[in-house]
């Protein structure tokens, strides 16, 4: 649904070797050291660049099916180490992937389609994703991933933490733990001059208040939450980790592919009956996968493995999520929000079904046609309904830079 992307996602590996070779380059300037290591035993990398005790964090990688991070985050520490201002007082420090097991496991380097890059799909189960393992799981049982970032957050005390993120589809948006005064002006400047399309009523961000169109401010603990069903509160993760040091984390989302749709502000003309017609068909989508999956186990007795797991934790959602819709008010009573909420319910049986699709290949299972069937069409109607365009990924690097200089800048004057 798409044209082909001019650039192609860089591995871990070359991520690593750019970061090398920066710090050789500049020795006086950047190091690279290798601050943990993952479950399977990957090391995590931190390249930092300056040596002032105030420190920005950047970090990408913390969820495997969101790549252009790690590209924006080589560019902008090339960015750093070239433009003198931007070191006035503060260093910076790149974590370059915060789940490299993740990492090995997300194939798509060059995706061409949303069925393309959905067949190389993978996103841990919450309780193995580094950000997001605190607000599910005991502190003792935290993976190690987790561990290392949270010791990086004590030993910097970054005033900002800004971690990476990106969606498939939709528009671009930011989550912020505390407001940063001045920062919707340029986000909102650079995503119109690379049209990108502002995601004004984020789903992950539902009811949340908006510091300006796109910028959002986590409610403060204690607070409800609009889907009371999800188990991971981000109240509870690591990005509040900088509140002890008195500094805050701004989350940077950009698509791959754009869609108008989701930053129109007029009202719906029927919100609550949407969410519910909305939450009918994911429980019937995850139905169908879920009867997939029900009837394949026999089959694969003692097959386990991250996929299965992610699978199995995406399908879990599903009903509370539904039930949420259906038995709160709905969060924004917007076109945008309801458009957010439209892509948030075909986004998740789809990857259950990616997912489990590849547990299948690998164990040649037979209902693997049925579900091949299922991904593929998924996938190409979920583009066809949001009208989806590719954002040259010069255009996401480059907007997800602005915005991460822009939230330094305004961050730094408002802590001064």
């Amino acid at each position: 649904m798409s044209l082909l992307p001019e650039l192609r996602y860089p591995t871990l590996t070359e991520l690593v070797s750019s970061a090398r070779a920066l710090a050789a380059h500049r020795p006086g300037l950047c190091s690279l050291r290798q601050v943990g290591v993952s479950r399977a035993g990957r090391p995590l990398h931190l390249l930092s660049v300056g040596h002032a005790r105030r420190a920005v964090l950047v970090v990408a990688g913390a969820h495997a099916n969101e790549p252009t991070g790690g590209s924006t985050l080589v560019a902008l520490a090339e960015r750093v180490v070239h433009e003198r201002e931007l070191r006035d007082g503060r260093s910076w420090h790149f974590l370059l992937c915060a789940d490299p097991d993740g990492a090995s496991l997300h194939i798509t380097p060059a995706p061409r389609s949303l069925h393309e890059y959905h067949l190389g799909f993978f996103r841990p189960a919450g309780p193995e994703q580094p950000e997001w393992s605190p607000a599910v799981l005991p502190p003792d049982r935290l993976p190690p991933e987790t561990r290392a970032l949270t010791r990086v957050i004590d030993e910097l005390r970054p005033y900002l933490q800004v971690t990476l993120h990106g969606t498939d589809l939709g528009g671009s948006w930011v989550q912020l733990t505390k407001d940063i005064p001045g920062l919707a002006e340029p986000f909102a400047k650079s995503a119109a001059q690379l049209h990108i399309p502002v995601e004004t009523g984020a789903s992950d961000a539902a009811g949340w208040p908006a510091s300006g169109p796109g910028v959002h401010v986590m409610p403060a603990p204690g607070r409800g939450m609009a889907y009371p069903s999800m188990p991971d509160d981000a109240r509870h993760s690591t990005w509040y980790h900088a509140h002890r040091y008195g500094g805050l984390t701004a989350v940077v989302e950009v698509p791959m592919w754009a869609s108008d749709l989701v930053d129109d502000p007029a009202p719906h003309p029927a919100p609550a009956a949407a969410m519910h017609r909305l939450a009918r068909r994911l429980l019937r989508d995850g139905l169908e996968v879920e009867q997939v999956l029900t009837e394949a186990l026999p089959r694969l007795e003692g097959v386990d493995g991250p996929l299965l797991r992610a699978a199995r934790w995406a399908l879990a959602l599903v009903p509370g999520l539904a039930g949420d819709w259906v038995h709160t008010p709905p969060a924004d009573t917007t076109m945008a929000y309801v458009g957010s909420v439209d892509a948030f319910a075909r986004r998740l049986p789809l990857r259950a079904a990616a997912m489990l699709l590849r547990v299948l290949r690998e164990s040649d299972d037979e209902a693997t046609p049925r579900l091949e069937q299922l991904v593929a069409t998924w996938s190409d109607a979920f583009a066809e309904r949001f009208r989806a365009r590719w954002v040259p990924l010069e255009h996401q690097i480059e907007h997800q830079s602005r915005t991460v200089v822009a939230a330094a800048l305004h961050a730094q004057d408002g802590a001064a």
